[in-house]
């Protein structure tokens, strides 16, 4: 194809993507665009499957939901690309560079080309696909279920929340990535190097871990039903750090803070932890609302289903938390740093207050998370309904399905959003 013809069809694309009577949809299928330069081209829901891109530069392309069905990315450069919702199944992956692209939701399962009936017609079929070599990805709930990634490199990526139920994963290589809340049931991890990776509340009920290499790794609370953990290497991982392992004094403070809120207040203390150190402890399902924790150190703290409704929170280092389905309704989140933290399903929208009488009073408190750092955090349907995220930094959060109805984000950085100017400049 050439230059100009592939222009007039960016062209078209781009009016298509911002819904002007004039555009239509890109259909690149099976076109050669080997070794171009396509840096930050705009090929947002474009069809392109089978297309050859072997060599190509696609830095910062913008490919979100693209159809790339049976692609061939040999030796491309897909830096800081998006391709979020991308299909992906049976791309040829050797050899590509994706340090720092957006692979949210993309389906990576198996799938080749076929033209089987002479008619140039293209089917799936469950044969494998390229070998995958990915650093510093963002694969946050993506979809590779079934995948055959024997001897990959998926290495300092984040995975939070994908599936990878049944996944050939032998002899792979998943060092330092990020795999909390992870489904990998029955997935095989034979010979497969998770050396430091994070796996806290991941599945990886019937899965194969013989000979695998989890040294140094985050278990706390991963699911290992039908798992024969002693087949792999744990020398340092850390397996569990449950509420009774921490300082008596501090698990005596969260006891009588429960003790406190089922009793309406009548026995027990309210929890004051303000600036406690409670980095990586397993807190999940606890009742902490209304509890004090300015500036407590949460890091990478499994707080899944928590009940930290009312909760202060101002100023507390929560990096990488697992806040999965917390209740955080009206709590005080101001200046909280929450990077990289997974909040899927949590509750931080406006909380009823009660009276003395137990009753509501018909007036409500809403969450505040102003000031607060949200890079790369996950947001996944969490309701956010009147929430104060003015001065918020989202930069790279996944917001997808998130209710921001009435909420204040005056001066937040935002995701980059769909509705940019296209940069569709083809060398």
């Amino acid at each position: 194809m050439d230059l100009n013809t592939l222009k007039s069809i960016l062209e078209r694309h781009s009016r298509w993507a911002h819904r002007q009577s004039d555009g239509a949809r890109a259909d690149l299928s099976l076109v050669d665009l080997q070794g171009l330069n396509l840096s930050k081209i705009d090929l947002r829901g474009a069809k392109l499957t089978g297309i050859r891109l072997a060599g190509a530069r696609l830095t910062g392309a913008r490919l979100h939901g693209a159809d790339l069905f049976g692609a061939d990315l040999t030796d491309s450069n897909l830096e800081d690309a998006d391709l979020s919702e991308a299909d992906l199944r049976g791309v040829r992956f050797e050899g590509a560079r994706f340090r720092g692209a957006i692979l949210r939701r993309a389906d990576m399962r198996p799938g080749t080309l076929l033209s089987g009936k002479g008619d140039g017609s293209l089917a799936s079929a469950a044969e494998p696909a390229g070998t995958l070599n990915i650093r510093g990805a963002i694969m946050a709930h993506a979809n590779l279920t079934g995948a055959r990634l024997a001897g990959a490199s998926i290495v300092e990526s984040d995975l939070t929340g994908a599936s990878l139920i049944g996944a050939d994963l032998r002899r792979s290589d998943l060092s330092n990535s990020i795999l909390q809340n992870a489904d990998l049931t029955e997935a095989d991890l034979s010979e497969s190097s998770l050396i430091g990776a994070r796996l806290s509340c991941a599945v990886l009920r019937g899965a194969i871990l013989d000979n695998a290499n989890l040294r140094q790794a985050d278990l706390i609370g991963v699911d290992l039903a039908g798992c024969n953990i002693g087949a792999a290497n744990t020398a340092n991982a850390v397996l569990n750090r449950p509420m009774d392992t921490l300082a008596s004094e501090v698990s005596l403070v969260v006891l009588n803070h429960e003790r406190w809120i089922g009793s309406n207040g009548r026995t027990g203390a309210r929890a004051v932890l303000e600036g406690a150190d409670l980095r990586q402890v397993d807190l999940r399902r606890a009742n902490l609302a209304g509890a004090i924790l300015r500036g407590a150190l949460l890091d990478l703290s499994l707080l899944n289903h928590a009940q930290l409704r009312m909760a202060d929170l101002s100023g507390a280092s929560m990096n990488g938390a697992n806040l999965l389905g917390a209740d955080l309704a009206g709590a005080n989140l101001a200046f909280a740093s929450l990077i990289g933290a997974d909040l899927t399903d949590a509750r931080c929208g406006p909380a009823d207050i009660i009276g003395p009488t137990g009753l509501p009073t018909g007036r409500s408190w809403p969450a505040t998370l102003k000031g607060a750092d949200l890079t790369r955090a996950h947001l996944v349907n969490a309701v956010l309904t009147q929430a104060d995220m003015s001065g918020s930094d989202l930069r790279y959060a996944d917001l997808e399905g998130a209710d921001l109805l009435d909420a204040i984000l005056l001066g937040a950085t935002l995701p980059v959003t769909e509705d940019e100017p296209p940069r569709n400049n083809v060398h």
